[in-house]
Formats: C-alpha cells, sequence, structure tokens
C-alpha cells in the first residue's frame, strides 16, 4: 500500500503572501496556507484583510479563518467566489495572542467544541473542505486534560494540524513530539507542526502514522526546505 505524506506550509503573518506560498510550492509543498484573516473584517469587506485571502498562480491554498460567529461565517460564504488553487478552509484554534484569546479566539476557541463542530459543518454544507489549525490548549494543566484530543475526537474536520506546544509556551520551547501518537490513535488525519526541519523527523513521523508535516520557521529561512524533506510516498 502507497501512503502519500502530504508537507504543508503555514499560515504565517505578514508573510504568507501569494509569492511565498508560490515559493514553497514549487519547493515541493503539496499545500500552502493564507495567513489567518478575520471573518468579521472580510465581512464588512475591509480591504487589507480580503487582501490576506488572495489566491494567486493556482498553487493549492487553504484559506485561513479566525473567527466564533455563525452569522458572520454565513455571510462571507454566501458571497465566496471558488478561484483556481483553493483548496478550502482552515479554522485557527491555535493564535496565541492574548487579545485573541480574551475574544474567545484562536486557543480560546479548542474548548468551544460544539461550537467548531457547527462552524465545520457549515462550511461543509457549502461544499468546501474544512481543517483545523490548533495547539495543545491554553496552558499545562489543559494538556494534561487532554483537551486537544477531546477535540480532535468530536469535531469531523478534513485534518487537523497540531502545533505540539501550549499557547503559553514560547518559540524558544520545545515541541512535544510524543503527544501525535495520541493523535494518530484517534483514527483522524493528523498533521504534525512546530519545529520540524529535518529528514529524521519526518521519517519519524510517517513510522507514527501521521497524515502530513507543516512547516513554519524553517521554511521562512530558506523555502527549500520541503524539496529537502520531499518524500512523497512511504511504503507501508
Amino acid at each position: 500500500m502507497i501512503k502519500k505524506f502530504m508537507l504543508m506550509s503555514a499560515p504565517l503573518e505578514a508573510i504568507s503572501n501569494c509569492e511565498y506560498r508560490k515559493k514553497c510550492f514549487e519547493a515541493g509543498a503539496d499545500l500552502t496556507f493564507c495567513e489567518m484573516a478575520r471573518v468579521s473584517n472580510l465581512c464588512r469587506k475591509k480591504r487589507g484583510e480580503i487582501e490576506k485571502t488572495k489566491i494567486c498562480y493556482s498553487v493549492p491554498t487553504q484559506i485561513q479563518l479566525a473567527g466564533s460567529k455563525l452569522l458572520e461565517y454565513k455571510k462571507y460564504l454566501d458571497g465566496f467566489e471558488v478561484v483556481d488553487g483553493f483548496c478550502g478552509f482552515n479554522l485557527n484554534l491555535g493564535c496565541p495572542s492574548p487579545q485573541f484569546i480574551r475574544q474567545g479566539l484562536g486557543c480560546a476557541m479548542m474548548k468551544r467544541v460544539s461550537k467548531v463542530q457547527e462552524i465545520v459543518r457549515m462550511i461543509e454544507e457549502y461544499g468546501f473542505e474544512c481543517s483545523i489549525k490548533m495547539r495543545l490548549g491554553l496552558n499545562k494543566y489543559e494538556k494534561e486534560k487532554h483537551i486537544y484530543l477531546n477535540l480532535i475526537e468530536n469535531v469531523d474536520a478534513s485534518f487537523f494540524v497540531v502545533h505540539a506546544k501550549t499557547a503559553d509556551q514560547t518559540e524558544n520551547d520545545p515541541a512535544d513530539f510524543s503527544v501525535y501518537s495520541k493523535c494518530v490513535n484517534t483514527d483522524k488525519k493528523i498533521v504534525a507542526n512546530g519545529d520540524i526541519r529535518t529528514k529524521e523527523q519526518i521519517d519519524k513521523l510517517k513510522s507514527e502514522g501521521l497524515y502530513g508535516a507543516m512547516i513554519g520557521r524553517a521554511a521562512i529561512r530558506d523555502p527549500m526546505i520541503f524539496e529537502e524533506l520531499n518524500y512523497k510516498v512511504i511504503k507501508l
């Protein structure tokens, strides 16, 4: 049996524009992501927010959205027009910004499982794929309570990108790769994210049954990292 292992470029604020995504795709990324856009601002047709969701060059791209109000999603989706390269939406449940968390967005939405499922279902009813990007929780307590597993088990997203850190950790704190085996045991498609930069890491993730890996900071330094990591298939 041949299983494709997906390599993805992360949605990065002020970086993941059309040109950057094109470079990553040409280097071997299978899927790219727009930087996060707030659904509330898209509904108001704010030019800067709309620019974040622009897809160019037919590069396979998911649009990352942040928001919690179903009516805003409906308003946005009612006016959404598909363009070449569009591959679905991604819900941001991983932003660690204190401002976002105070507003109940980003990582704070991980505990609102029913609301997240409603959003995913609505997007899918419009005929679009919906994935989720998330963390392990707001803090160590939430991680130990396995709220990330509760979300994965009870939401029917197309795949889950799991940034293996909590919201209160910094980029200098190491990602906890040990959580991935628990995530894979949910029988959902799991994409690893955080501190991934070597072929050895990719091989280990493949052997553990992950669906793919998302590369962020390492690709900022060198988008050609996708060519170095690009093992397209794994024999099982």
